[in-house]
Order: structure tokens, then C-alpha cells, then sequence
């Protein structure tokens, strides 16, 4: 199925416009989810929207905003008067600005998007703005209105697309004072700075996000292959800890012995997974999900004794790209 554009409206830089839509550029829907169920029954808990003091339900026509001043006190604002002060960039995102890069801060950055073309035409307006935020190494600032907030979006190009990240306000990052103002300065020895980057550029290498793995992502999908297939559920041994560092230089000492230990087999590791080219993502993590036939646990438990040995565990499609943790 085709993504479905979050926003469709007008680019424009100046005089030059065309029609653009917004796609989102991740996504969490082929994580595992789960759905809360009656324990007693099987069936899934359904949520009603009732009166906080009658208890009654209430019918989405008679839901209204309000906005809290007090205890019991709220001021009802209606549709009608929300599309009243509705502005231009709910239909258009207006470049306003062109900035370096550098200079925005990442904890301005929220989330990316893929904006792109929106029917035949307004494909030559379309590169002109991108070519100009290329040529000039820059990125487009402008403002686009999704779910009724305006946001600020940055605008950059991606190959022959372009890439927008919503931005936050400034009223929305906390300062880092507050909560760095106690970390204590202290003193290092030229020694422990030199065995800690000597561990750095033991573990350096390029970003590589096809060699991540969600490690939860597979245990999750593990332990519902295994109830599905009828497997018994081992409990998992509590981990160790490491206990409390009583010596830093020690501690770096051991840190760079247990890298030269671990390195090449570590090397080895890393090298095959990279041999392994992932094929193109078709359906996602329920491939992975082992197929029983029938329905509930009566099918698990009436599964063959003879059955193949493959069954025993989940089941993995070569399909599937790994995920970042």
C-alpha cells in the first residue's frame, strides 16, 4: 500500500511555487505491538469517553476543546473559531530564511520528512528550490501547519528530493544549566586521556545503521514465535553486574585488554554481517513472526509431534533489514 502524504499544499520561495506533499520519513508501524486483553475472557478492552462526574457517555458530536483556568472552570473553544484564526501555512510553507547547518542545534530537531512533488506538474519549480538550497550549502527555513500547530521545518536536499526536519520552539528545549550546574570539575591526568582514547580508536569505524540491530525488536518476536508454537519459556538468569569502579586507571587498563581480546573475533563478526547485503524491506517484522494454522492456543497444542525441526524456532525473513535500537 502507497503511504498516505500527512500535508499537501504549496512550496514557495518568493514568486516560484508548486504543489508539494509530506510524507514521513520513518515509521514505527513494523515494530511489535501489543493490544490490552480481558485475562479472564481473551477479548480486547475497548475504551468508552464518558463524563468525569456523571460517569455517562459521551457521543463524540457533543465533545468540544476547552482550555483549564481552574479546578472546575474551562473555556470552550469551538472548531469554527479554531479555522478562524487559521494561518497561511496551513496550505503553503513560506521559505522565510536560509541558514548554515551548523547552526541549528539538535535538540531543535524533532522529526524528518520526505517532501516531494505533488502530480505532473511544478517539477521545474520544484528543482529550482533545490538546487538553489544545494548551490548555496544551506538550509531552507520555513513554516508548514500539521495536525492545526504551526511547526518550523528545515529544508534540505536529499538526492533529487528534499528533506524537511520539524523544528522546536525555543520555549520547548530545556536549558542544560539546570541540570548541569552540579557535575563537579575535576581533574584528569594526561595518562587517563590517552588510555580512553586509545580505547576510542579501538572501537572507531564509519556509521554503518544497516549493521544495528534492535536486540528487544528480536526477543520480542523469539518469545511470541515460541508461545505460538507451543514452546515452554525458559526463565532468563538475572545479569551480572559489574560492580562499583574503585580505580579509573585500572579500569582503562582492563578496558583496552578486553578490546584486544575481543577484537578479532569481534572483527570477524562484523565483517560477515557485512558480507550479508540486506535485501529491499517488503512486509516487515511480521515476516518474522512464525505462521501456525488455526486459531489460539488449542492449534499450538494440537501441532504434530513429527513435525519438522524448523518450527522450533522463529522463523526470520531474509527480507527483513535490522533496525536501530
Amino acid at each position: 500500500m502507497a503511504p498516505r502524504a500527512n500535508w499537501k499544499g504549496f512550496l514557495r520561495l518568493s514568486l516560484v511555487t508548486c504543489p508539494v506533499a509530506l510524507y514521513p520519513a520513518t515509521s514505527d508501524t513494523e515494530k511489535v505491538s501489543f493490544n490490552q486483553i480481558n485475562r479472564k475472557t481473551g477479548h480486547r478492552i475497548k475504551y468508552l469517553k464518558v463524563d468525569a462526574e456523571t460517569g455517562d457517555e459521551v457521543t463524540s458530536d457533543d465533545i468540544v476543546k476547552g482550555y483549564k483556568v481552574d479546578t472546575d472552570t474551562y473555556i470552550e473553544v469551538t472548531k469554527d473559531e479554531l479555522d478562524d484564526i487559521a494561518l497561511d501555512s496551513t496550505h503553503t510553507i513560506e521559505i522565510d530564511e536560509f541558514v548554515p547547518k551548523a547552526d541549528i542545534d539538535n535538540r531543535y530537531l524533532i522529526r524528518p520528512y520526505y517532501l516531494v512533488p505533488d502530480g505532473k506538474v511544478g517539477h521545474d519549480a520544484y528543482a529550482v528550490i533545490r538546487e538553489t538550497i544545494r548551490s548555496m550549502d544551506k538550509v531552507a527555513i520555513g513554516r508548514v501547519v500539521l495536525t492545526n500547530r504551526e511547526h518550523i521545518i528545515a529544508l534540505e536536499p536529499l538526492e533529487n528530493g528534499l528533506m524537511g526536519t520539524l523544528l522546536r520552539y525555543p520555549y520547548e528545549v530545556r536549558s542544560e544549566k539546570e541540570y548541569f550546574d552540579d557535575i563537579q570539575d575535576v581533574k584528569l591526568t594526561r595518562d587517563m586521556l590517552d588510555l580512553a582514547k586509545h580505547i576510542v580508536e579501538k572501537k572507531s569505524g564509519a556509521f554503518e545503521p544497516e549493521l544495528f540491530e534492535d536486540h528487544y525488536e528480536t526477543a520480542l518476536i523469539d518469545l511470541i514465535n515460541k508461545k505460538r508454537s507451543g514452546m515452554p519459556i525458559a526463565a532468563k538468569a538475572a545479569p551480572k553486574t559489574g560492580g562499583n569502579v574503585i580505580n579509573l586507571m585500572d579500569a582503562l587498563k582492563k578496558s583496552i585488554a578486553s578490546e584486544k581480546d575481543a577484537g578479532p573475533a569481534a572483527k570477524v563478526a562484523k565483517e560477515a554481517v557485512k558480507a550479508k547485503k540486506p535485501k529491499k524491506r517488503v512486509e516487515g517484522q511480521r515476516e518474522m513472526l512464525l505462521p501456525i494454522s488455526g486459531k489460539g492456543k488449542d492449534a499450538a497444542a494440537k501441532a504434530p509431534k513429527d513435525a519438522p525441526k524448523k518450527a522450533d524456532k522463529p522463523v526470520r525473513a531474509p527480507a527483513r533489514a535490522k533496525k536501530a535500537g
